[in-house]
């Protein structure tokens, strides 16, 4: 028994190494079955690898854009609000600094900067009430007068007789009664309006007072190697930003003014309403002018007749190509200058999330985003340069 006593103990310990020996062959297994997916992955064409990260890629930044864009869309008053209020104070900005230089304090700068905008804004409003409340009556006997002109001339023209386009009308009239805002809706919403400006001129004033020491705060907050990048990535953006808005203030007034003076020498009514709402579409490129020249022709068309209509065209043409080959590369500079291909597809996205308002800011943003990824990419290829060096 004795002698046995070593033998039984023996098997134990020869099957205690068995098992730790088989230990690490059963732990090898997920290692070999990753294998096979990483074997395939590898097996693929590298165009198919490419289109597969890249539209991966796609998709996450697409998700994640229409997240935000559903936020804001949610959140529409404040959205709107704070676009205006950085719009602004990036286009108030060199104001402020001019009373800056003159040892005001920051918040009586921002103060004076905020009262001279609504000085302007209650100018420009009370100059186009004074002169155009007394051309509505006018206006009104005129369109009638252009609406028989057209109705003859589309019956003289084209297949459609009198009885089919009474009947198209009366539909249009129909779907337009039938989806009339609601009153307690029209209410709400010029309450939101309401709201949402007086919020912007506040957040203005604010942003104007302190928004350099909120973005030293920011940037106190940054260690390492990406403060330096972060600071130049900003300031490129902010500098796209107060570039673009004043660029684009400056384009839609030249606009405004050269078609303005031409409907003044056509003698169409309203100009000067019809000459804000140009100033107004500029904002927009390339859409806002196109839809702003359209309704200065159809005015001169229903006014004056279509000898008027295609003088007026011709002049909205004239001015949006001397605007457009002329005006924009010398004003808007390399910095700032985007693919008309690229400024369709922005004014879309933006109109389809948020509409009118998702129009106007689509450009800016995307303008500031391109600047602040360019310089980034820049500084890191420069560092990069450095580092092979």
């Amino acid at each position: 028994m004795a002698a046995d006593e070593p033998g039984a103990g023996t098997a134990p310990r020869t099957g205690g190494v068995a098992t730790r020996g088989a230990a690490p062959t059963t732990g090898d297994a997920p290692t070999n079955g990753d294998a096979g997916p990483r074997q395939a992955w590898a097996a693929l064409p590298w165009l198919i690898r490419t289109a597969v990260l890249w539209s991966a890629c796609l998709v996450v930044i697409v998700a994640g854009l229409y997240l935000l864009g559903r936020i804001a869309v949610l959140l529409a008053p404040l959205a709107i609000a704070l676009a205006a209020t950085v719009f602004l104070t990036a286009l108030l900005d060199p104001v402020l600094l001019l009373l800056r230089r003159l040892r005001l304090p920051a918040a009586l700068a921002a103060l004076l900067t905020v009262l001279l905008l609504l000085g302007i804004l209650v100018g420009l409003g009370a100059l186009v009430w004074n002169l155009t409340a007394s051309q509505f009556d006018q206006l009104s006997q005129e369109l009638t007068q252009g609406l028989e002109r057209s109705r003859d001339f589309v019956t003289s023209t084209l297949p459609v007789t009198d009885a089919q386009l009474d009947r198209l009308v009366e539909q249009a009239r129909q779907g337009l009664s039938g989806s009339s805002p609601d009153p307690v809706a029209g209410a709400r919403t010029a309450g939101e309006v309401v709201g949402s400006a007086l919020l912007a001129l506040v957040l203005l004033f604010f942003l104007l007072k302190d928004g350099r020491s909120m973005w030293h705060w920011v940037l106190s907050r940054v260690t390492g190697p990406n403060q330096p990048v972060m600071a130049e990535a900003g300031r490129a953006g902010w500098q796209t930003l107060g570039a673009y808005s004043r660029g684009t203030m400056l384009i839609a007034a030249i606009d405004a003014i050269g078609i303005g003076l031409a409907l003044v020498v056509l003698r169409v009514p309203l100009a000067l309403p019809l000459a804000l709402i140009t100033f107004l579409g500029g904002f927009v490129p390339i859409i806002g002018a196109t839809v702003a020249g359209a309704v200065a022709v159809l005015v001169a068309l229903a006014a004056n007749g279509p000898t008027t209509a295609l003088l007026t065209l011709a002049a909205v043409i004239a001015v949006q190509q001397i605007e457009g080959n002329l005006l924009e590369p010398l004003v808007m500079k390399r910095q700032v200058r985007l693919h008309p291909a690229v400024i369709l597809v922005a004014v879309t996205a933006g109109t389809l999330i948020a509409g009118i308002a998702g129009a106007f800011v689509s450009v800016p943003i995307t303008a500031v985003l391109w600047r602040v990824i360019d310089t980034v990419q820049r500084r890191r290829t420069a560092a990069n340069g450095l580092i092979t060096g």
